[in-house]
């Protein structure tokens, strides 16, 4: 039987020290379909984007375990954002951006999660919401030759942190290849202080959510928060997504040393499919 959806687990939610295959095997146990791999912006993800021998790692591990690589979450671009100032800084944006695309060709990832961010470390300008632009129409004009979908993520800070921000670029882009790849918690907390509706955010986007990420956030607190615990309505959320047409999701999380991370990918998994296998079935 064809499944409705699909559930990728996010990287970190294991170990840093399990191998590639062990973390394939992991996922694969837990009842997950996928992984999302992550590229931040430490040297040690980064160099993902230039070491073939990791590169190979991973691909050989994808095939042997037989769990594929579905989605990237390129947050790289915190430290290295495409509309910094410094012209050093945003080429090197641009250049994580490239290869970023071509480790996606390479490994079979279907999409790219961008991060909303025309800068991080700094303050953000007109100059520099420009130069993102800019550079975003590089970026998704070379990932479409590639065939590589690019979505944004709805981040934690005012540049972009709802749907209906993220879809003013995809407007301006203008290409099937730059879409959104919402997160519902961080959607949550930005609802609550802008004063709207979560629902309502995501019926913005309609026909343009590539995925999502399904965490639990609390006002004010982005990550680490365990599921169940936040103010995240997923039944709500899961069926204003479903109903946008979003059948790729996430669950992201991180790995603590505090839990046993196998019992935690199980429970989580079966925590957010609550909400999801109703809606799937149309209840």
């Amino acid at each position: 039987m064809r499944k409705k959806y699909l559930l990728g687990l996010y990287e970190k939610s294991m170990p840093s020290t399990l191998t590639w295959n062990e973390k394939l095997q992991e996922a694969k146990d837990a009842g997950y379909d996928s992984i999302e791999i992550s590229i931040d912006e430490t040297d040690e993800k980064l160099e993902r984007l230039t070491s073939p021998k990791l590169q190979q790692e991973i691909k050989s591990a994808i095939e042997e375990v037989g769990l594929p690589v579905l989605t990237m979450c390129l947050s790289g671009h915190r430290r290295f954002p495409i509309g910094h100032h410094d012209k050093e800084t945003r080429d090197r944006g641009m250049e994580i951006f490239y290869q970023a695309v071509d480790l996606a060709d390479y490994l079979g990832i279907r999409i790219i999660q961008l991060a909303g961010y025309d800068i991080y470390y700094g303050e953000g300008t007109a100059e520099t919401r420009r130069l993102f632009g800019e550079n975003l129409k590089l970026g998704i004009e070379y990932a479409s030759v590639k065939g590589i979908m690019c979505g944004f993520e709805t981040m934690e800070t005012e540049f972009m942190n709802s749907i209906e921000k993220a879809m003013a670029y995809v407007t301006e882009v203008n290409s099937p290849y730059c879409q959104v790849y919402p997160d519902l918690g961080n959607i949550t907390n930005s609802a609550l202080v802008d004063n709207r509706k979560v629902v309502d955010d995501i019926k913005l986007g309609h026909g343009h959510l590539v995925a999502a990420h399904l965490k639990e956030t609390t006002p004010g607190v982005f990550r680490e928060v365990e599921f169940g615990e936040g103010h995240v309505n997923f039944k709500e959320g899961v069926k204003a997504l479903w109903d946008a047409g979003v059948r790729l999701y996430g669950c992201e999380f991180w790995y603590s040393e505090k839990t046993d991370y196998k019992e935690r990918l199980r429970h989580n998994l079966q925590y957010v499919k609550a909400y999801l296998d109703p809606v799937s079935e149309g209840k």
